[in-house]
């Protein structure tokens, strides 16, 4: 149920749409083409098999898991906050 001037359905819209947007956020940011045989950061030898197994992979497993770290730290999302500390 709708409340002020908001349209029905005007909730779930918003839901919607935040959620394609983080979809297309997270399409963005994967890599495409051939993979690369040397990782772009260390020089080490990215395996056939992940070259295979992840289109487009540009950085061998240790500076995949670093560079993942680094993102999570930074996701721009405030997953501390509890509904108390909203409401208040």
């Amino acid at each position: 149920m709708a409340t002020g001037w908001a349209g029905d359905g005007a909730v779930q819209d918003q839901i919607d749409a935040t959620v394609k947007d983080g979809i297309l956020r997270a399409k963005s940011r994967l890599a495409s083409g051939p993979g690369l045989a040397h990782c772009t950061n260390c020089g080490a030898t990215i395996p056939e098999a992940r070259r295979n197994a992840i289109p487009g992979v540009r950085l061998c497993v240790q500076c995949q898991d670093a560079d993942d770290r680094d993102t999570a730290k930074f996701s721009g999302y405030n997953r501390r906050g509890s509904k108390d500390s909203q409401l208040r």
